[in-house]
């Protein structure tokens, strides 16, 4: 079967190339697919493997779709050093280089104002994690049960202090949230991790995305770092800086 155009992201022109030994999704190199002054980043897929069926299956197998995002977040990363990409979907691919320009002029408007928004703007996330506390040494078996009263108090006492912790976090983590979106020009409250799904450790109570101009990075950067000691027993992870995700309007 032929191949299909496997899309990565549209951009202005660059001047700046990407680097010689970049590959993208199935090993294939990126390249440059220019039309009506934007830039597709495209490589060549098979048509076996990302046709519609073929996806409804590889969709649901976690390897080759671990590896996918992998190759394609690798692109992505490539040409956030280089220029504002606006990434698109996982698996966006089109028949032949006439399929991508056509989706070009289609969505041409759309591109230009969202590339003028986020020019010379990267993303940074942040997320918080309420710590688990360490487990206390198990005490000495006592000389005879506890009565069921003191099993009560103690239970009513431990469920107190869990609540007590719970509604801290909430406060630092909406403080954070607001001194964050005041050193950034957008931001963007994501749904906070499963603890089941995920393999952090702790609680998710704060995944947000700030849209924050690259020239002052590294203000944004040293800002959360001042931050990691404030609250004892709440975890601060700061990733990035990623091309702007999640204020592109591609949302998968």
């Amino acid at each position: 079967m032929t191949g299909l155009r496997y899309v990565y992201a549209v951009c202005r022109p660059f001047g700046t190339p990407l680097q010689s030994q970049l590959t993208g999704v199935g090993g294939a190199p990126p390249a440059l697919l220019r039309h009506h002054g934007l830039v597709a980043v495209v490589s060549q897929v098979p048509a076996a493997d990302f046709c519609e069926e073929a996806l409804k299956s590889h969709l649901e197998d976690l390897d080759w779709l671990s590896a996918t995002a992998r190759a394609h977040q690798g692109v992505i990363d490539a040409l956030t050093t280089v220029t504002t990409p606006l990434p698109l979907r996982l698996a966006t691919v089109f028949r032949d280089d006439s399929g991508v320009r056509s989706m070009i002029e289609a969505r041409e408007e759309d591109f230009c104002r969202t590339l003028d928004r986020l020019d010379g703007r990267v993303e940074w996330g942040v997320k918080l994690y309420l710590e688990a506390e360490p487990a206390e040494p198990a005490p000495a078996a006592p000389a005879k049960p506890a009565s069921g009263r003191d099993y009560l108090r103690r239970r009513r006492e431990s469920t107190h202090a869990q609540e007590e912790q719970w509604q801290h976090a909430e406060a630092f983590a909406h403080s954070l949230h607001e001194r964050l979106s005041r050193h950034a020009e957008d931001s963007r409250l994501h749904a906070p991790q499963n603890s089941a799904l995920s393999t952090a450790a702790g609680r998710n109570i704060l995944n947000a995305a700030y849209l924050v101009p690259r020239a002052h990075s590294e203000e944004f950067v040293e800002l959360v770092d001042r931050t990691k000691d404030e609250a004892p027993g709440i975890r601060v992870e700061l990733t990035g800086p990623w091309a702007a995700y999640s204020f592109t309007g591609e949302a998968s």
